[in-house]
């Protein structure tokens, strides 16, 4: 069960400044979400297997192959400075 105090504590944490009003409505918001989930923790579940997703999901992931890339030239052709085969930017400590 939700109390004022809890409701103040955590408008203390958010730093909100809420009314006696709000308060109340807040206290009495959470206890409805509170009540409703000790209704779903009434279900009989033993049938039902332990899911880490509610959707199948499958391995997304390809192979590595080697394939075609640019040459170092045009990759670096735009580049507004280089040194040899690399990009050069400027040093940021």
């Amino acid at each position: 069960m939700i109390t004022i105090k809890d409701v103040e504590h955590v408008a203390l944490l958010a730093r909100l400044e809420l009314s006696d009003e709000e308060k109340q409505m807040y206290a009495k918001q959470l206890n409805a979400i509170l009540e409703y989930a000790q209704m779903l923790n009434e279900l009989n579940t033993d049938d039902i297997p332990p899911t880490a997703h509610v959707l199948p999901l499958k391995n997304v992931w390809r192979e590595d192959e080697v394939g075609e890339h640019l040459p170092p030239e045009e990759v670096l052709a735009n580049a507004p400075e280089t040194e040899g085969q690399f990009f050069k930017v400027p040093r940021i400590v």
